[in-house]
Formats: C-alpha cells, structure tokens, sequence
C-alpha cells in the first residue's frame, strides 16, 4: 500500500515538473541570441575565453531588432557578450544610430557601453558624448564627464544626463546650459523634452536674453514660443525695471509678463518700486499694473513717499515729451511722507512736471494742517515740496484745542512751501476765517472774518498773519462771549482718525 502510494506520488510530481518545464517563461526568460552576420576573419581566441571569437574586418553582427558594425570584435557566445572596437555602429530601427570608438554590449541585460566620440542619433536630436551606457530594453541612455545634444536651434550641454528615447526627454545635471540664438539658459538640473522643445528646472537657472535676464530655482521655458514659467526666488529683469514674485510668468516674443505672490517691481531708472501681490508688465510701452496690497515707493534719498491704493498702474505719459512716466493709483488711496500725508479716492502722479493731482474728496495732512477740497494739485520740485493748488470747497484747518479748530475756507487756494513747510496760502473767492487769538499759551479771544480773498502767512506750520483784500467784513469774539453755533465753518470736517502716521499705515481704513 505504501509502496504504490510512493509511486503515485512521485507520478504526480513528475507531471507537474513536465508540465511546468513547457510553460515558457516561468523560470527562465527566452533569451535571443547574437547571430554573426559578417566577418572577414572569424577564429576562436582561447585567450580572451573559452569559447571566444575573434572578429575581423567588416564585422556585422545581429541581435534582435539592432545590427552592430565595427572594424574588430571579441565575440563570447555562452554569455551573450561583444567586445567592438573602432568605428563602431549600431542601428535600432529606423530611428536610432550609436556610434564611438569601443563598445561593450551585453544580450542578457541589453546594454550597451560605448565609449570615445559617441554620437546617438535618435530621430532629430543628437546626443555627442565619450562615456555613454545605453539600455535598448528601457530606452534610457546615461552619460558622464560632459556631453552635448543638439536639436533644430538648440545646443544643450552638461556633464552628466539621460536621455529616454522613448519619449524624447532628457535630464541634464551639474553645468547645464542651453544656447540658442536668441538666448542661454544656464541650470543646476534641467529636464528637456526634445518633441516638445520645454525645459523643466529643477535648482538654480538663468534665462539670458539679449535684454533681459529671468532667475529661478523652479519652472519650465518653452523654448519655441519663448514663453516661461518659473518660481522660488524667482525675478525678471529688462533693462532697468526687475520684477520679482513667488510666481512668474512671462512671454517673451510679446513681452509680457505676469506676476503673483510677493509681487515687487523696481525701476531704477524712476526711483520707484511697485509692490503687491498680483501684477502684470508689458515690455513694449513700460506699462505695468499692481494689485492686491499695492504700494508704491518714491524713492528719495532723505525722504521717500509710499502710496497705497486698490490699484496701481505705471505708464508712458502720452502727452509728455520723452520718456515721462504717469502713475495711477484708484480706490482708497493713501500717502505717507514724512512732510506730508494723504487720502483721496484715486490719485495720478505725472513725473513730467513733478505733480501729484488727488481726486474724490482729497485729504491732506502737513504738520498741524488739514487740508482738503474738491481736487488738490502738489507740485513737487527737485524731491521737495514746492507749489499746492486747491480747487472747489476748500479748506484749511488746524486744531487749537481738543474743541476748537482755526478755519479758512475758499473757492480756490494756492499753497506754497519752504523748505517743505507750507509758507503762504492764496484763497480766492468767498474767503472765510476763524482764528483763535493765544496769550501765553491761553486763548484769549476769535476773530471770524469774511473776504473775497486772503493771503495767509505761515511760520512753523502756524497762522502768524492773515491780510485780507476787497472790504473784509469780520467780528473778534472775546473766547467767553464766542457763540458756538459759530464756531465751525460749513463743509468743515476733522479727519484725524484716518492720518497715516508711519509708512505702514496707509494699507488701515477705519
């Protein structure tokens, strides 16, 4: 009983190793030999191996779908290996040839190692290169010690790289650099697709153009259409205007550019920086647009202004001469100097003759003065303030006290600063005043006057003298006896609360 069970089991056995010995490719992969198409000497060489062939002259030899050509050859048949030396060839279909001086090829693993002014075609990209290991399973070939693919209009370079042929892309590390008749891109690590011709970056790159430089640590160029996308620490710069973002995108054939995140441009050549957090540049007529915490910055030496608004936009000024510049700036606009504060609903800044013009109930602080009117003109000159004007409802206040306020208003005022104080106001039409009269620091009484026009002289920010033209009509009020229905002119308005105070503050509305 035993004996038979013992034979049927080993039966069993034997049927299942048969049947898995005809199962193709469970244990052991087919492998495909190398075949010798041509030789003009063929000799065995137990030198080199046992079972060894040397090869010599025209020597062509097959393996699958791949014909090798050299000079020489060392051929070893039990392990699917050739040693080719001298003008070696290998053709992969009908889109791919490899050339160089030696070649180890391995059928098992399908490698080839070339060595020595290796060239690879591959459709129409070119990759020349002295140390280059190709896999014909994978597709991907690896060089070192430096090599250079070239593709329509561009030239690549770098000292180590792979190439997957099956999808045409490389990936070029250490020294990579890109250069094209239009421009050089230099890289840390770069990937490139040669169908699609964009370059990937993946660590410090330089995109140099004839007029503009673009810097990044991450991004991709398409370099057909010379448009680019690039981040971290990312800044364009076109002549003198550098644009920085988290995010930049720009198109080169147009000049255009679009920025997002931690948005900052600076020209050098104004003196003025524009922040935000959303902008946009075109290059052909210096236009620039800011958005999102938008600031400007005059930049001056001893004392720059920062203006705040919805939006700022940088132009050409048409009407200028030359190369003048408009700045426009619209909803809650906001201005801090330390001369010289303000607010307005939209603002424009023509650099042509230095003049700020605020529009939408504009409000301006100078020291102790509040000033405000329909539409306010500041002429600036040499980086000072020089000449104001003052048009529709004007006026001028300043405290005295916590409850009382010197007032002048008119239908038109001219201001006019020294040394960035405000020296001298002209007011013509319908002038009126209130002005308190102070004893050692104590007031004492209020003169409130009317006069078709006044001119109002100022010392250290402070009313000192006020002359009156064309019959003034006026009453001084001892302070006791000053009635208070009186005491504020119409349209009069404190906007205290709503001063900046330090740069900052110009992005605060209450």
């Amino acid at each position: 009983m035993n004996g038979k069970r013992c034979h049927t089991l080993q039966g069993f056995f034997c049927l299942i190793l048969f049947s898995l010995s005809m199962t193709p490719g469970l244990f052991s992969q087919k492998v495909h030999k190398i075949d010798i198409m041509n030789a003009d000497l063929t000799a065995s060489d137990i030198r080199i191996g046992k079972d060894a062939r040397k090869l010599l002259g025209n020597v062509s030899l097959r393996h699958e779908d791949a014909i090798m050509s050299c000079d020489s050859a060392y051929f070893y048949p039990s392990t699917y290996t050739v040693d080719a030396f001298s003008n070696v060839r290998i053709v992969q279909g009908d889109t791919l040839t490899l050339t160089g001086d030696r070649l180890h090829y391995d059928g098992l693993t399908r490698q080839a190692e070339v060595r020595d002014n290796v060239v690879l075609i591959n459709q129409e990209t070119t990759l020349v290169t002295n140390y280059l290991d190709y896999n014909r399973e994978t597709g991907i070939a690896y060089y070192l010690g430096g090599g250079k693919i070239t593709d329509r209009e561009n030239i690549l370079a770098s000292e180590q790289g792979y190439f997957y042929t099956q999808i045409d892309e490389f990936i070029f590390k250490k020294n990579v650099k890109i250069d094209h008749p239009d421009y050089n891109i230099i890289s840390d690590t770069l990937k490139y697709n040669t169908a699609t011709e964009v370059a990937y970056f993946y660590g410090p790159t330089e995109i140099i153009g004839e007029n503009s430089y673009i810097y990044c640590e991450n991004g991709w160029y398409d370099t057909r259409t010379d448009k680019s996308l690039v981040t971290r620490n990312a800044y364009l710069i076109d002549n003198e205007t550098r644009l920085n973002g988290d995010s930049l995108y720009y198109e080169g054939e147009i000049g255009f550019g679009r920025a997002m995140g931690n948005v900052q441009l600076v020209d050098s050549a104004q003196n003025m920086i524009l922040s935000g957090h959303y902008g946009i540049y075109y290059k052909e007529n210096q236009y620039a647009m800011i958005t999102d915490s938008a600031m400007m910055i005059q930049v001056e030496d001893a004392d720059s202004m920062f203006v705040h608004a919805d939006t700022l936009r940088s132009m050409q000024d048409q009407e200028a001469e030359g190369s003048g510049r408009l700045l426009k700036a619209y909803y809650h606009v906001k201005i801090f100097r330390s001369d010289i504060q303000g607010m307005c609903d939209s603002l424009v800044y023509r650099e042509a003759d230095s003049t700020f013009h605020f529009f939408g109930s504009p409000v301006l602080w100078s020291d102790e003065n509040q000033l405000t009117a329909g539409k306010i003109e500041l002429l600036m000159q040499n980086k000072e303030l020089k000449e104001m004007v003052m048009r529709d409802n004007s006026f001028i206040a300043s405290r005295e006290d916590s409850a009382k306020y010197n007032q002048i208003r008119g239908k038109m005022m001219n201001g006019y600063f020294i040394n960035n104080e405000l020296s001298k106001v002209l007011v013509s039409g319908n002038g009126q005043t209130i002005y308190y009269g102070v004893d050692n620091e104590e007031i004492i009484g209020v003169n409130k006057t009317e006069s078709s026009d006044l001119v109002i002289y100022l010392k250290d920010n402070k009313v000192s003298r006020v002359n009156y033209i064309g019959s003034p009509k006026g009453t001084y009020y001892p302070i006791h006896l000053f009635p208070d229905e009186e005491a504020f002119l119409s349209d009069f308005s404190w906007k205290e609360e709503w001063r900046p105070l330090k740069p900052k503050d110009i992005f605060f509305w209450k």
